[in-house]
């Protein structure tokens, strides 16, 4: 885990689990890598290990690893024994090949403008962006929130997901749980959204931030 550095800033004890900076394999093993890709997830969805599926299939478990992989094109015959032993049609398998991928873009200053629940007077909330149904699995909704001179006392949110802030202006001492945040232009803070949550003093306004909350699709 993460420990705090003198400052306030974070140790990297830890290198996390995804290189953003990571490319795919080469166009020729595209659908190689989306077959593996499905195979795998099925397999571990029913919690079964490679020399299960193996065995299930009559195949070796060096052979599906390369399958699991991409590193081998399977045969119309090995897909229809992956299938039965999976419970799933042939072309699960091929969900993930040239599927569409969503991009949302929003020139300065268009975002949809709306209000959530609680919303108080002088709390704008602008949604910057929104991809439905993306391959992660993962909702992401991001919001440039406005606080201005004639904001409300501002509500206490609780909610499903993590939360993510980014202080661009002003001034504002922030709630989670019990934890109080002093947060100026430049500040992040990054938590657990089930926790109540929000603005507890504003300081200083106009009071401008992101908000960036996500949390796993609804199934």
């Amino acid at each position: 885990m993460a420990k705090r550095m003198k400052g306030g800033g974070l140790a990297a004890t830890a290198a996390l689990a995804q290189d953003p900076h990571a490319v795919r394999e080469p166009r020729a093993n595209t659908l190689e890598m989306a077959i593996g890709h499905e195979v795998r997830s099925y397999r571990k969805t029913l919690g079964i290990t490679v020399s299960d599926l193996a065995a299930a299939t009559g195949m070796s478990a060096g052979m599906l690893s390369k399958i699991e992989n991409g590193n081998i094109s399977p045969s119309l015959t090995t897909l229809q024994a992956l299938s039965r032993s999976l419970g799933v049609p042939i072309t699960a398998f091929f969900r993930g090949f040239e599927e569409p991928k969503s991009a949302s873009f929003v020139k300065a200053g268009e975002g949809v403008h709306l209000e959530r629940r609680g919303t108080r007077a002088g709390h704008h909330y602008s949604l910057l962006g929104y991809v439905e149904n993306n391959t992660a699995g993962v909702t992401v909704e991001p919001y440039l929130i406005t606080l201005n001179a004639e904001s409300d006392i501002f509500p206490t949110f609780q909610h499903a997901g993590m939360e993510f802030l980014y202080m661009l202006e002003g001034e504002v001492v922030y709630r989670h749980g019990e934890s109080l945040y002093r947060m100026e232009p430049g500040d992040s803070l990054f938590f657990d959204a089930d926790a109540p949550h929000g603005p507890e003093v504003l300081v200083k306004l106009p009071a401008r931030y992101l908000s960036i909350i996500s949390y796993p699709q609804q199934g």
